[in-house]
């Protein structure tokens, strides 16, 4: 399962938001590092082609996909050496697959820190990129020394050497990884370094209700600043987390008449599958209905996989039809009727959407 770790300065608002995604009840108070150690939970995460599907198939059960969120400890200045609770949240930000920024955009007296959202990503940005600086120096100069011993060398150390060596003046520069210039090779061969800055990230801007309607123009603020895929997800953490404390359908009525949509866990979840380059497909049927993420790219016999590794290893082929089509007929059996449900082999790659159902032998 894919983690998504919450990271920004004390009193960002990220446990708040933790406890909105997983209802659960990380400590939130108004003091700096209420949050000393990473809490983890896993959110289930609503989608309405599932719901969709399942009502279509009549299903007894309908099973979403889930997505782990770590809550980890605040950051401030000096956390690349150490300082204050920066062992505590290196250690978490290494550990995790993608990062969600958490930034606060409004003001309060009584919250220490600036409510300058630029200012705060620089900041937070800064204190990765050093510790990364830091990691790669480091490394350069073993690879380095590990080189002039050939019976030592392993033949993809050149390799490796060479990504480093092109990240180094990139991390100089205070840019992070992942809004470099580097292309997907030179960041694919830096995964064994474990760089804070070379995971996909995505920003999460925490405003107050009295901001509400203001998102796109506080968006805005940093957007040119992220990934240009990446757009800043603008919430009220406070009424999310309110909300997320209520039954499931009372809830949906207090998101929708507070006009917060479907709330802040779905924008959450498509922000960390785009940035993890994520999709999903459906199986669905009288006894249930579920949805299953994938990587993006990945071949029908691997997302027969995804479900059991007896369909990867046995797969013949799969019945494929998009969701959408499939809504819009009505059943699976008039799709098939009609020459709607596709019949694909081990090359076809499935795409977002997809409804599949397998056909193997083992």
């Amino acid at each position: 399962m894919e983690q998504v770790g919450l990271i920004g300065q004390p009193n960002s608002g990220k446990s708040s938001l933790f406890n909105a995604l997983t209802n659960q009840s990380s400590p939130v108070a108004q003091h700096p590092y209420t949050t000393t150690a990473s809490h983890k939970a896993t959110a289930e995460v609503p989608d309405f082609r599932l719901d969709l599907l399942s009502q279509l198939s009549s299903s007894k059960k309908t099973v979403y996909t889930v997505v782990e969120v770590v809550d980890i400890a605040g950051l401030s200045a000096g956390a690349n050496a150490g300082e204050g609770m920066g062992n505590k949240f290196l250690a978490g930000v290494r550990e995790v697959d993608a990062l969600g920024i958490v930034l606060r955009s409004f003001v309060d007296d009584s919250i220490p820190g600036s409510a300058d959202i630029s200012s705060q990503l620089e900041e937070l940005e800064m204190e990765l990129v050093l510790a990364d600086l830091n990691a790669v120096e480091n490394l350069v100069s073993k690879r380095k020394k590990a080189s002039k011993n050939p019976s030592k060398s392993d033949p993809n150390s050149k390799i490796y050497l060479e990504a480093l060596e092109q990240a180094l003046p990139t991390l100089s520069e205070g840019i992070p990884i992942y809004r470099s210039n580097l292309n997907d090779d030179v960041r694919a061969n830096l995964k064994e370094a474990f760089l804070l800055t070379n995971k996909p990230v995505f920003a999460v801007i925490n405003i107050s209700e009295n901001q509400i309607g203001e998102e796109s123009q506080i968006a805005q603020k940093i957007s040119s600043h992220l990934q240009e895929s990446v757009e800043p997800i603008v919430v009220c953490v406070q009424l999310e987390a309110e909300a997320a404390q209520l039954p499931r359908e009372e809830r949906a009525e207090m998101l929708e008449g507070l006009g917060l949509g479907s709330g802040v866990l779905p924008k959450v979840a498509k922000a960390a599958h785009e940035a993890l380059n994520l999709n999903t497909f459906f199986t669905t049927g009288d006894k249930e209905s579920r949805a299953w993420t994938f990587r993006a790219g990945s071949t029908a016999p691997v997302c027969a996989g995804v479900i059991h590794s007896d369909l990867q290893r046995g797969f013949i082929r799969a019945e494929v039809i998009d969701y959408k089509t499939l809504l819009e007929i009505g059943s699976w059996t008039k799709a098939k009727s009609e020459g709607k449900v596709r019949l694909e082999g081990k090359d076809y790659v499935v795409k977002d959407g997809d409804v599949l159902e397998i056909r193997f032998n083992v």
